[in-house]
């Protein structure tokens, strides 16, 4: 190529080259120049925790989320004062001894316990009903049971997988314990001379035997039942792997006397 040609193409193309390179350099610098403004503007970036494990039961992760759920349902506790708070660790306990039975569940016999659709409406309509918490509410009428929902962080949604497991746990109970269970004649008359007329005062008329007996019945049966029941949780509990990974929710508290909560 001729030193003209070489001259003419250096002439023809040499500004589009430069004027490229000017651009480059203008848009790295417009670049780096933003990066540096939104250096000193804007605030570093900090690490947001979404959710934590707080605990685990036979390799099942209980998190921090599932606590706090756990302190909101309290609410649905009947045998809980209204102002009365669960604690973060009492709630864990609860849920270790609930993912526990529902592990129990599983492997004995998961679709025996399954409660009915019916049997959940008729535990929800009778929460609804007696709960000392729903009476300033109204909650049987369907505002006020929304009210009440909104007022604790609930859903409905919620609330019936509530109820489903406390009828799956009383069913359970009911196939594992309850079944098989005898109160003797006597056993009855003794609770009738023994715990019940004592609460009459004097002069008071005392209900005959016959007439109390079966209500008698029933209180000793779901006193063994009981009793029956927190026997195998604290075995369950003693032969499980439960480790507490949050040292703010460790308890003192012993196995057996965990409970069994939401139940």
């Amino acid at each position: 190529m001729s030193n003209r040609n070489q001259m003419r193409l250096k002439s023809k193309y040499g500004p589009v080259r430069a004027w490229a390179m000017a651009v480059c350099l203008a848009a790295s610098g417009a670049a780096l120049g933003f990066a540096q403004d939104a250096s000193q503007t804007l605030p570093a970036a900090k690490t947001v925790v979404l959710d934590r494990v707080v605990a685990v039961v036979n390799n099942r992760a209980i998190l921090a989320s599932d606590v706090e759920d756990e302190m909101r349902l309290a609410v649905l506790d009947p045998s809980r004062a209204e102002s009365s708070t669960l604690t973060a660790k009492k709630a864990l306990e609860q849920l270790i001894s609930r993912t526990l039975i529902q592990q129990q569940i599983r492997q004995e016999d998961e679709q025996t316990a399954q409660p009915t659709p019916t049997e959940v409406d008729a535990r929800l309509a009778e929460t609804r009903k007696e709960l000392p918490a729903c009476v300033r509410f109204n909650c049987t009428t369907d505002q006020g049971w929304k009210a009440f929902l909104a007022a604790h962080g609930l859903t409905p949604e919620r609330v019936e997988s509530y109820m489903r497991y406390r009828v799956q746990i009383l069913r359970f109970i009911e196939l594992r314990f309850r079944q098989g269970i005898r109160i003797a004649p006597e056993e009855i008359e003794t609770y009738y001379r023994e715990t019940l007329s004592p609460q009459y005062a004097a002069g008071e008329a005392i209900p005959p035997l016959d007439k109390v007996a079966p209500r008698i019945e029933e209180i000793l049966l779901e006193q063994q039942v009981s009793a029956l029941f927190d026997d195998w949780l604290k075995n369950l509990r003693k032969q499980g792997n439960i480790e507490v990974l949050d040292p703010a929710l460790e308890t003192s508290e012993t196995p057996d006397q965990a409970g069994k909560g939401g139940a």
